[in-house]
This record gives C-alpha cells, sequence and structure tokens, in this order.
C-alpha cells in the first residue's frame, strides 16, 4: 500500500515559525515519526512539502496512478483553495486531512476549510501525532 504524504505552504518552517501553536517539532522529525509508522502498518510513504498551490494539485492528480491514498495538511490552502478542494474530488482516492492546530479554536477565518467536506476524515489538533493518527485512520479505510 502507498501513501502520499502532501504538505502545504509554510510547513517547512516548522520548528522555527510560531513555536507557541506549532511547536518544535520539525517536518523532518514528523516525517521520520510517520514512515516508522508506515513501516509498522507496512504501507510505503511518499512525503512531500509544497509552498506552491498548483503544486500541491498536480501531486494530487499524480496520486490517482501512483497512491492508495493521500494524508494532507494543505495549511493555509483549506481555507479558500477550492483547486485543493477540487483535486481532492478529482483524485478519487481516500484522503485525510490533517492539522497540526485545532483550527477550531483559532481565528475565526481558520475555523472553516473548503478541503474537510470532501475528505474521508479529519484530524486536528493533536500535534505532530495527528499525521501518525492520520496514517492510522487511512489505512484502516484502505484496509476496509
Amino acid at each position: 500500500m502507498k501513501v502520499f504524504v502532501l504538505n502545504g505552504p509554510n510547513l517547512n518552517l516548522l520548528g522555527e515559525r510560531e513555536p507557541e501553536v506549532y511547536g518544535t517539532t520539525t517536518l523532518g522529525d514528523i516525517e521520520k515519526l510517520v514512515k516508522s509508522r508506515a513501516e509498522d502498518l507496512k504501507a510505503e510513504v511518499d512525503f512531500r512539502q509544497t509552498n506552491h498551490e498548483g503544486v500541491l494539485v498536480d501531486w494530487l492528480q499524480e496520486a490517482r496512478g501512483q497512491a492508495d491514498g493521500v494524508v494532507l495538511n494543505p495549511a493555509a490552502l483549506s481555507h479558500y483553495s477550492l483547486a485543493v478542494r477540487d483535486a481532492v474530488v478529482a483524485c478519487g482516492l481516500p484522503v485525510v486531512e490533517v492539522h497540526l492546530s485545532n483550527i477550531f479554536g483559532r481565528e475565526p477565518w481558520r475555523a472553516k476549510s473548503v478541503v474537510s467536506g470532501v475528505a474521508d476524515g479529519v484530524i486536528v489538533g493533536l500535534g505532530p501525532l495527528g499525521y501518525v493518527r492520520a496514517l492510522e485512520a487511512l489505512v484502516a479505510i484502505l484496509e476496509s
């Protein structure tokens, strides 16, 4: 089973950017955590990050032929990118959306995700552990 783990804008700055919100764990640390758990689950992970909306759309389209499912942290694109939302639908794969912080407990504009309504599941507010839980949920969906 192959899983794409796709990350949107500014997540490359984890560990430095707003540590009071996002913590001090880096995206590289999260990648190691996810890949370690994926090994236990007999899943292969392709872990990526981009600051560009179109690249994220391209990766979701690429997933159609190369992955069984997607863990997606669209970051700020969650709140307004209809292109990312439509790419989630078009990929035709199970998608679990993940956010490090609790988007519902922050600024009002963050409480809406245009992606959540088309995702198979959403995990928020668990920090780096959220990625592991998203992977576990995705694998369970794929195995059912």
